[in-house]
């Protein structure tokens, strides 16, 4: 029996189809960890030098930019007993720093003891949608972008985080629309995703940690280029010098 709501998912456009959500979790988590396996990454935890001190989880939840706050604060808000809740002064002290202080060891063993809980990996999931998924979805919407444009914006929220600076998303769009006006405003979608990408890619070059643009230069712009507006499969690209293939 097919129920009201799997009707609604399968007539869902864009990333509001699972189909396609699911292809853009992939996509992202090729990126973020070189696997398209992104329900193996609630366990990932790890500085990785970027000046954001740990990084960790499906999204790349990071202690020094306060969304990994924002996360251990959701998981103990619903399980109060957790094995991360001792560490929410820590993470508060060091939240907006590169410093470990007060996290170290403990605290990345007691990450995969949460990690192993469906409640902190349902807490990951909502957070995700909360901060990065969702706005950038409905952002791209209101711009009158199709499934690649979301998943542009989606992909430059997760790694620029959702501020308004000109290296952050807001100020990258900004960029973008100064040279091409979104489809919303008239625009041709192809041209101001063009645009995007190459607001994207000067964002990047401005640090040190992020000068490799391939998950733009090698799978974005090579979706674009060949006008799968719909991210529809099978999709080839590569990043960080690794080949990735969905079929």
């Amino acid at each position: 029996m097919t129920t009201v709501s799997a009707v609604a998912a399968s007539a869902a456009t864009g990333l509001a189809n699972p189909a396609k959500k699911e292809i853009a979790m992939r996509l992202v988590s090729s990126a973020e960890n070189s696997s398209l396996d992104w329900r193996a990454q609630y366990a990932y935890l790890k500085d990785i030098g970027d000046g954001r001190g740990y990084t960790g989880g499906i999204i790349g939840f990071c202690s020094g930019t306060g969304d990994m706050l924002a996360l251990v604060e959701l998981y103990t808000d619903r399980e109060p007993d957790n094995a991360l809740a001792g560490y929410l002064p820590a993470l508060r002290a060091v939240n907006g720093t590169d410093s470990h202080k007060g996290l170290g060891r403990g605290f990345r063993k007691a990450w995969r003891t949460a990690a192993a809980t469906s409640a902190f990996r349902r807490a990951q999931r909502d957070e995700r949608d909360r901060v990065y998924f969702d706005p950038a979805v409905a952002r791209a919407k209101q711009d009158g972008l199709g499934t690649l444009g979301q998943f542009a914006y989606y992909d430059a929220m997760v790694m620029h985080g959702p501020g308004t600076d000109a290296v952050s998303f807001g100020g990258i769009r900004a960029r973008a629309r100064k040279r091409a006006a979104t489809p919303a405003q008239g625009g041709r979608e192809k041209a101001y995703l063009h645009a995007f990408l190459d607001a994207r890619v000067w964002a990047m070059k401005q640090e040190r940690a992020h000068l490799d643009v391939s998950r733009v230069e090698s799978a974005q712009r090579v979706f674009l280029k060949a006008n799968n507006l719909d991210l529809d499969l099978p999709l080839k690209w590569k990043v960080y010098g690794d080949s990735y293939r969905l079929t």
